[in-house]
Parts: C-alpha cells; structure tokens; sequence
C-alpha cells in the first residue's frame, strides 16, 4: 500500500475551512480539474458515516471524452475535524482519503492522506515511478486550492 501525505497551514478557523467539506462545495477544491461531480446515496446535503458517495468527472486533455468514476464510502465524519473515506474504481485500484483540521495560532492545519493500492505488479511498478509523484502533486494542488478558497471568506 502507498501513502502520501502532506498539509498545509490555512488562514482561517476550522470552522470555517470545514464549509467546503460538504458534497455541493467539495468539487470547487477537490477534482476541480476533471470537473468532479459528488453524488451523495440519498441526495444529502452533509456527509455521514456509511454513507456512499459517488465520485465523478472528466479527464481534460487528450483523454477529455472519458469519464472516470469511482465510489466512496464514509468511514469518519467528525464536525470540524475530519473526513475519511475508502474508495474503489473500476480498475482496481482501492484505498482511503482522509482530511484531518487542526486548529493552529494562525488558523487550521489541514492534513491530506491518500493510502491506495494498484492491482498487478505492473501497476505497482509504475506506481512507484511515477503515481505516487503524481498523487503528491495533485493533493497539493487540491490543498492549494482549498487553501485559497477558505481564506477568501
């Protein structure tokens, strides 16, 4: 299993940064860049335990006509402190994303985890060359953006 870890520090309240973990707000931050859409089992508005979550999007570029899906369950939904989900695609590839806040002098740390694993031992081969580099490029990107969102309100 591969885990990428990594946080940064957010001028605001947890509270504060913890509004755009909701199902209608994650993907201005979260799979911006595939257009994500986060479909909650039930229609909710709020993420619960053992809730599924149906994540989907676009890829952009020369692979723009595909879509790619894969489902969440919820495994830990504390109010302000953190969101964790196990997920699984089509391809086989299955983990867990967790986002744990932590208040801090200047505001929240936010701390993003991603711990996946990739069927066959071609996949993990080209994981470790070139996966886990971009799995760590995209949660900073993601964290990024969350970052600039949050500080904004």
């Amino acid at each position: 299993m591969t885990t990428v870890e990594q946080s940064i520090e957010i001028a605001a309240p947890p509270n504060e940064v913890f509004v755009f973990f909701v199902p209608q707000r994650m993907p201005y931050w979260y799979g911006a860049e595939m257009e994500s859409r986060l479909e909650v089992s039930g229609g909710e508005p709020d993420f619960r335990a053992a809730q599924k979550v149906r994540i989907s999007g676009h890829l952009k570029g020369w692979l723009a006509k595909k879509e790619i899906a894969h489902t969440a369950v919820i495994t830990r939904h504390e109010t302000p402190r953190v969101l964790e989900w196990r997920f699984e695609d089509a391809y086989g590839v299955r983990g867990l994303e967790r986002w744990e806040l932590q208040p801090t002098p200047i505001g929240t740390r936010v701390t993003m985890r991603s711990e996946y694993e990739m069927p066959g031992r071609a996949a993990r081969i080209v994981d470790w060359l070139i996966t886990r580099r971009a799995v760590a490029r995209r949660n900073r990107d993601y964290l990024a953006r969350l970052g600039k969102l949050a500080e904004r309100r």
